[in-house]
């Protein structure tokens, strides 16, 4: 064991933590021990899915990575809150009305070494341009962001384009200009693409072209713009940001679970919204994630396996399309 490895007697969700035994380390576990370089560890200590994410300002100090949340008060994100809460990330969860406040900022109430954690009330809907937007990642100074909002295809077309479409990329945008900002996570939907998949049957597309024309087709439009914009987006800045587009299919309460990640065998089926939140989780923690559209479905796999596979394995669900391929 590594000189700057301590044995461990704290567990996070499972997996064993060092306990540093002073305030500072038992607060961020992963901080190094003095002596030890600031930055990623790469010693046999540090799990290919981090649970910390060091960060050091212009004056040497230390900061936590610090997540943004559009969409605070929706179910995935209420899954996902507590779990990069439990990282002793900071987090500020974005809400448009106050009455959802209190409930937002329960969400962490009960986790020992929690990362801080804020409620903002703006209102996407009046997010109109890429300058409010990057107001909004300034303001919070998020290293991370994670959409998860959206109108969901509901109510007037002009709300899903003026949300999923428009102010998402307001938001991919700013984010693409705002050198901090390292990692932007979409939420969106499997189908949300404009060609056949090379690992889908003819049956499987069809499926998928029923949703998008007859039944959801205002929210395809609006999301298959946002999922190309970030791939765009993420790709125009030469690595410095991962877009993940993170691609489940019809959302349902049911418990956490195993699942299929990556190119999915077909367009059909459903997602657990908290196995949504575990995946957003461990994707936003894992090292060597990049611009990458993953579909995913409930299955068999465990989560922190899928993602390390499809990392590790460079799984792109983007392959067949224009923006892949950078013709969009």
């Amino acid at each position: 064991m590594s000189n700057q490895c301590r044995p461990t007697s704290l567990s996070l969700g499972g997996i064993p933590l060092p306990h540093l035994g002073i305030d500072l380390h038992r607060k961020y576990p992963y901080i190094p021990t003095r002596g030890a370089p600031l930055g990623p560890l790469r010693n046999s200590c540090s799990p290919s899915i981090s649970h910390r994410k060091i960060l050091t300002q212009n004056d040497g100090k230390i900061k936590m990575t610090h997540v943004l949340i559009l969409g605070g008060y929706g179910k995935v994100a209420q899954h996902l809150t507590p779990l990069l809460l439990k990282r002793s990330w900071a987090v500020t969860s974005i809400i448009r009305d106050p009455a959802q406040t209190d409930a937002v900022k329960k969400l962490g109430e009960k986790i020992s070494h929690a990362g801080k954690h804020d409620v903002l009330v703006r209102s996407l809907e009046e997010i109109t341009s890429d300058e409010g937007a990057k107001a909004v990642i300034d303001e919070v100074g998020a290293d991370y962001i994670v959409w998860s909002a959206g109108a969901g295809g509901k109510g007037d077309p002009s709300r899903t384009f003026k949300i999923d479409r428009d102010a998402a990329i307001h938001f991919i945008r700013a984010a693409s200009h705002t050198p901090r900002v390292t990692r932007f996570l979409l939420v969106s939907y499997n189908s949300s693409r404009r060609s056949k998949p090379s690992w889908w049957s003819d049956e499987e597309w069809a499926a998928a072209e029923h949703i998008n024309k007859e039944i959801l087709p205002h929210y395809n439009e609006a999301k298959v713009a946002a999922d190309e914009a970030l791939y765009s987006a993420s790709r125009e800045t030469g690595g410095r940001m991962a877009g993940i587009c993170l691609r489940p299919s019809w959302l349902t309460d049911e418990p956490a679970g195993g699942v299929e990640l990556g190119k999915t065998k077909t367009s059909r089926g459903s997602s657990s919204r908290e196995s949504v939140a575990r995946v957003a989780d461990a994707l936003l923690a894992v090292e060597g994630v990049g611009n990458v559209w993953l579909d995913m479905l409930d299955g068999e796999e465990d989560v922190e396996e899928a993602v390390k596979r499809v990392v590790r394995e460079k799984v792109n669900a983007a392959e067949g399309e224009e923006v892949y391929q950078g013709r969009a």
